[in-house]
C-alpha cells in the first residue's frame, strides 16, 4: 500500500501519508519491455526488501521492440497493444503491494526527438495515459527520457497539461540529457512539482570530451560535482531536487568506452551522499545491468560495456548500501536541515576530498569520500552524541559525547579499501 506523494508546503521535499518522504529510487528503463510479470515481481521485491521506494521505468521505449511498436502508442485497441498495457497495469500494481511508487516515463526522449511523437498526436497518447492511470496512487510521471528540452518546449507542455488535468495531485518531473536539469527548460513551467538533473556518467577529466553528446551549458562543466546541480536548482526555487541519474554502478566511466575502469560501488555512494547533504530530497541508484535488464540468454545485445546478468546485479553491492544513507536521513529532522560547508574547519574541499555536510539544529551528518584528516565545528552540539559510521556495512563505532568545539576525523589504519566514512551526530 501506499499514499499519496506529495510536495512539502515551503519546503523542498516530498511527503506522503503527512510524513516526510525520502526518494530511494532505482533505475529500470526497460522494466515493462524486458521482463515476464514473474521476472518483474522478483526485481520489485529485491528493491523493495533493500529499501527503494521508487522505481523509474519507460512505458514505451522504442517502436521496433516487442511490445507491439506503434500500436501500443496509437491503436490501444488492437490484441497486441492490449496484452502489452494489461501487462504494464500488472506490474504497476504488483509495485503498489510491495509499497512502490512508479516514476513512468510515457516514452523515451528518442521518439520524440525522431518526431515519433509529435505536437500532432500528443493529445491521443496523452489522454489515453492519463485515464488509464488516473486512480493509481503510485503512478508519479516524469517527462523527457534522456533529451533537452530546447525545441520541445511545446509538446511537454501539452503532455504535461493532459496529465495533470485528469490527476491535478499526480506529480510530474522531467527526466533530462546528460548533464542537465529540468531547471534550463522549464523552471518556471505550472505543472513541474520537482527538479530532476542527470549529472552522468563522467569523470572530471571527461567533461570536455567533444563526444556526441556533449552539451553546451555551465551545468556540463560540473563534472562529478553533483553537488552543484542541487545547489543550482534549490537557488532557482523551492522545489525538490533529485538526481535523477549519477553514474551507474558497473558501467564504463565516460559511458561509451569498455577500456576505460568502471564506476564501483564505493563511487555510486559518493554521489548519492554528495547530493543529499547538499539538501536534495532523495537519490536515484543506478546499474548498467538493471537499467536494461541484459541477460545474455535474453536474444538481446547489451550496450554500454555491461558485463553481468540482471538477475546478479540486483545484489551487487552499491543497491545494498543505499539504505544506509536512506535509513540515517529518516532518523534526523532532515527537511530542516541544510548543507553546512560552513562547518569545515580550514575551508571546503575540491573534487574528491570535498567534506560534504548537512546539519540541523538537532543532528549533522558529515560524509568523506577521500576518507582524508579533517576538522569538523562543532560547538553548537557539545554534549550530544557522535558515531562514525561505514558507508559500506552500516556499522556504527562506539559513540562518544563531544566535549570541546572541535571534532578532529583521523582515519583507522585499517580503512584503505573503503576509506569513506560518515560523521553522525544526533
Amino acid at each position: 500500500m501506499v499514499h499519496k506523494l506529495e510536495t512539502m508546503q515551503g519546503k523542498p521535499y516530498f511527503s506522503a501519508g503527512g510524513k516526510p518522504f525520502f526518494w530511494l529510487g532505482d533505475t529500470a528503463w526497460l522494466l515493462f519491455t524486458r521482463l515476464s510479470e514473474q521476472d518483474a515481481y522478483a526485481y520489485l521485491k529485491n528493491r523493495s526488501e533493500k529499501g527503494f521506494n521508487v522505481i523509474q521505468a519507460t512505458l514505451v521505449h522504442y517502436l521496433s521492440d516487442k511490445n507491439g511498436g506503434d500500436a501500443v502508442l496509437f491503436k490501444q485497441d488492437e490484441p497486441e497493444a492490449q496484452r502489452y498495457w494489461e501487462h504494464c497495469d500488472r506490474v504497476i500494481d504488483m509495485a503498489a503491494e510491495l509499497g512502490l511508487y512508479m516514476a513512468l516515463l510515457p516514452s523515451w526522449g528518442s521518439l520524440v526527438r525522431d518526431g515519433s511523437l509529435n505536437i500532432g498526436n500528443v493529445d491521443k497518447y496523452g489522454r489515453f495515459l492519463a485515464d488509464r492511470y488516473k486512480d493509481r496512487d503510485n503512478v508519479i510521471w516524469l517527462l523527457g527520457g534522456d533529451i533537452k528540452g530546447d525545441g520541445h518546449e511545446e509538446y511537454y507542455n501539452r503532455l504535461a497539461s493532459i496529465l495533470k488535468s485528469a490527476n491535478p495531485d499526480r506529480l510530474i518531473g522531467y527526466h533530462p540529457f546528460g548533464r542537465c536539469s529540468s531547471s534550463l527548460w522549464f523552471n518556471d513551467a505550472p505543472w513541474l512539482d520537482f527538479h530532476m538533473f542527470q549529472s552522468g556518467h563522467r569523470r572530471y577529466d571527461q567533461c570536455s570530451m567533444g563526444a556526441w553528446d556533449d552539451t553546451a551549458n555551465i551545468m556540463s562543466l560540473y563534472g562529478e560535482d553533483n553537488w552543484r546541480y542541487v545547489q543550482h536548482d534549490r537557488e532557482a526555487g523551492s522545489r525538490p531536487v533529485i538526481d535523477g541519474e549519477p553514474s551507474y554502478e558497473g558501467i564504463p566511466q565516460g559511458l561509451h568506452d569498455p577500456t576505460q575502469p568502471y564506476w564501483t560501488a564505493r563511487d555510486v555512494r559518493r554521489y548519492a551522499y554528495w547530493s543529499v547533504l547538499a539538501g536534495a530530497a532523495g537519490h536515484t541508484y543506478g546499474h548498467n545491468a538493471i537499467m536494461q535488464f541484459y541477460d545474455p540468454a535474453g536474444g538481446y545485445k547489451g550496450a554500454y560495456g555491461v558485463r553481468e546478468c540482471w538477475r546478479e546485479a540486483v545484489d551487487h553491492p552499491g543497491a545494498g548500501q543505499m539504505r544506509w544513507l536512506k535509513q540515517l536521513v529518516e532518523k534526523v529532522d532532515f527537511t530542516n536541515g541544510h548543507a553546512a560547508d560552513e562547518l569545515v574547519v580550514g575551508g571546503q574541499r575540491e573534487k574528491h576530498e570535498r567534506v560534504a555536510v548537512l546539519a540541523g539544529e538537532s543532528f549533522l551528518l558529515c560524509y568523506s569520500f577521500s576518507g582524508k584528516p579533517f576538522t569538523l565545528d562543532v560547538k553548537q552540539y557539545r554534549g550530544m552524541r557522535l558515531r562514525l559510521m561505514d558507508p559500506a556495512t552500516g556499522e556504527f563505532s562506539r559513540p562518544e559525547t563531544i566535549a570541546s568545539d572541535s571534532f578532529d576525523y583521523v582515519p583507522a589504519a585499517s580503512s584503505s579499501e573503503n576509506p569513506d566514512v560518515v560523521v553522525v551526530i544526533g
